[in-house]
């Protein structure tokens, strides 16, 4: 009898320390630099960690997810950081995971040229999210007059079923995968952030400072798994293409290896980098590296 207390007692603890106790949503969405959070949903490793993936159409519902308490993470770019910051009053990065590199793109149906003396222009973006940054540097940098811009608001599944109306003047800010089907309609890359060297856009994993302080063993095991998924895709971007393809709109491969070109990962930064986010108020303290 007392072997058997023994024993359970023995199972119990192991059972306990076995998994983190409390269970780490993070919210997403279909973002080729968020593919080794796929990945690792995908693998099982997130699962080990007792956390799992909230997936999302747009940047906006997924910080919206969070903002609401259905998710104790979240990925965000710079914009929906600050916007975060603004409504929640507690939140940090954590994690850098990429920046994009051609990935946030400018296209439209017509020519620079032709947009310049167009009367009007119908422009699609997510507004409350990075696309709004990208479509201000380059109305500024090809001299768009806003008065002429008529903004439409749309999460990119919506943007992505837009027509190729010729009649119109039509510009849509988007991002990979997004931008594949656009392209197969006869929408033009016109910029993307490869061109525009001012415009830097991180992707990073941001969570409330609460958590960062009570859970730095877990996070930091996140970060290995980041790590250790990234250099999956890298070593073997054929497999695991074929296991998160699902999360990314079930591109092609080819298009799956186009939209990865476009991002650089940053899940070891350097200084400089580090130093620039800290210039854009974006404190690096609590990140783990």
């Amino acid at each position: 009898m007392k072997t058997i207390f023994i024993l359970f007692i023995t199972i119990f603890f192991l059972s306990c320390s076995s998994q983190d106790s409390k269970l780490i949503r993070i919210s997403t969405n279909a973002w080729i630099g968020y593919a080794p959070l796929f990945y690792a949903q995908e693998k099982g490793y997130l699962t080990k960690l007792n956390m799992k993936l909230i997936n999302n159409v747009s940047l906006v519902e997924a910080a919206e997810v969070y903002a609401i308490g259905q998710a104790e993470m979240v990925t965000a770019t710079q914009h929906e950081y600050f916007a975060l910051q603004r409504t929640t009053k507690d939140i940090t990065p954590v994690i850098l995971i990429d920046r994009s590199y051609g990935g946030d793109m400018v296209l439209s149906n017509k020519s620079l040229e032709e947009l310049q003396q167009a009367q009007k222009i119908y422009a699609y973006l997510e507004i409350d999210s990075i696309n709004s940054e990208v479509l201000k540097e380059f109305m500024y940098l090809a001299h768009l007059d806003e008065d002429k811009m008529e903004f439409i608001n749309k999460d990119q599944d919506k943007i992505q079923a837009l027509q190729n109306d010729s009649s119109k003047a039509i510009l849509i800010t988007t991002y990979s995968p997004y931008d594949v089907k656009l392209k197969q309609k006869g929408f033009q890359e016109l910029a993307s952030t490869k061109d525009e060297q001012s415009l830097l856009v991180v992707d990073m994993l941001c969570a409330k400072k609460s958590l960062v302080a009570n859970e730095t063993k877990r996070l930091q095991k996140l970060k290995n798994i980041i790590n250790k998924s990234i250099q999956e895709i890298q070593k073997d971007p054929k497999k695991t293409y074929l296991m998160i393809k699902s999360y990314l709109g079930n591109i092609t491969y080819e298009e799956y290896q186009d939209a990865l070109g476009r991002i650089q990962w940053i899940n070891k930064p350097p200084q400089h980098l580090l130093n620039t986010l800290e210039k854009q108020h974006i404190h690096t303290r609590s990140l783990v590296l």
